[in-house]
């Protein structure tokens, strides 16, 4: 597989005058960070003078589908798609590839990405990594808490058909594999859908059940956050639970700096959403980009936060 990583290709992608007159984008919701991704988009394609048609597809892949087909049959210079379904990626490639458009997926990995066609490319973050700094942190600070003998977890997934809450969670399994954090056992394991307002359901039925943990490891910070909200009006202590997500959304730092949340990971929503559109418009221009552009996750804790308040 052919890579960049944007932190060393940025500055080479950010060079590139517009070529493509028009982008087609279509987003798969708009949640918190989502939206933080579509505004980075927007915004950097105004800087480049660059036109975008943006639709939303409301999770649903045949919405997104005919998106991108009504898209095709407008002449757009280039494609960029956020993924409603990982797995439903190949005809969607298919359709471009067809027509001869460029196309770029952005934030959610395509099941299809090693058969990419040579105009077609992935920016996003490696999720190996995301799940990987989460899961790693909470081990460390269970530790501290002198839990290193044994520790419940609960794990909450994102959506089952998105390659993020697949490969996350795998994630949370291998580090939990390792000899240094195998204290850890996963006690219960269930899907809130990205959701905060699931995660606070999913997390009352655990309390409700009699479920003991000592942390709380999310797929994202939204899932995380609802847990936090549950576990707050069930009249537990943040103290003597470790609460761990992904995305560094603002509500999340803002928990954060409460004491409630203990870790989370940067994903870079401006840096994917600008990202995409450099690579959409070299790949218009008929330069060949790989099959991966890497925008890189960061640790997000207590004493590093401040430097990521007001990025997503």
């Amino acid at each position: 597989m052919k890579k960049l990583l944007l932190g060393a290709a940025f500055s080479a992608l950010m060079t590139t005058s517009a070529f493509a007159q028009t982008i087609g984008v279509t987003m798969s919701e708009l949640d918190n960070f989502l939206t933080v991704l579509r505004n980075g988009i927007a915004d950097y394609a105004q800087q480049q003078g660059v036109e975008v048609q943006i639709e939303v597809a409301e999770k649903d892949p045949a919405k997104q589908l005919s998106q991108i087909q009504n898209f095709i049959a407008s002449g757009v210079d280039a494609i960029i798609v956020n993924p409603v379904d990982t797995d439903a990626t190949a005809a969607q490639s298919q359709l471009a590839a067809d027509a001869g458009i460029p196309l770029v997926y952005v934030n959610r990995q395509p099941a299809n990405l090693e058969s990419l066609p040579e105009n077609q490319t992935f920016v996003g973050s490696n999720e190996v990594d995301s799940g990987t700094l989460e899961t790693k942190e909470v081990c460390r600070l269970l530790k501290e808490k002198g839990k290193g003998d044994g520790a419940n977890i609960v794990v909450l997934m994102g959506q089952l058909n998105n390659q993020a809450a697949r490969q996350r969670t795998q994630d949370i399994h291998d580090v939990i594999a390792t000899e240094e954090c195998s204290f850890m056992k996963i006690v219960e394991e269930q899907t809130a859908n990205w959701y905060r307002t699931e995660a606070t359901d999913l997390m009352n039925n655990w309390l409700s059940a009699g479920v003991e943990f000592d942390a709380v490891v999310s797929n994202n910070d939204e899932m995380a956050l609802g847990a936090i909200q549950a576990m707050k009006a069930a009249g537990m202590s943040m103290e003597d639970v470790i609460v761990g997500g992904v995305d560094a959304t603002q509500d999340a730092l803002a928990a954060m700096k409460a004491g409630d949340l203990d870790v989370t990971v940067f994903q870079n929503a401006a840096a994917q959403g600008s990202g995409a559109v450099d690579a959409a418009l070299k790949l218009a221009k008929g330069e060949k980009l790989g099959n991966v552009v890497w925008v890189p996750f960061e640790l997000v804790t207590p004493e590093n936060m401040d430097q990521y308040m007001g990025q997503n």
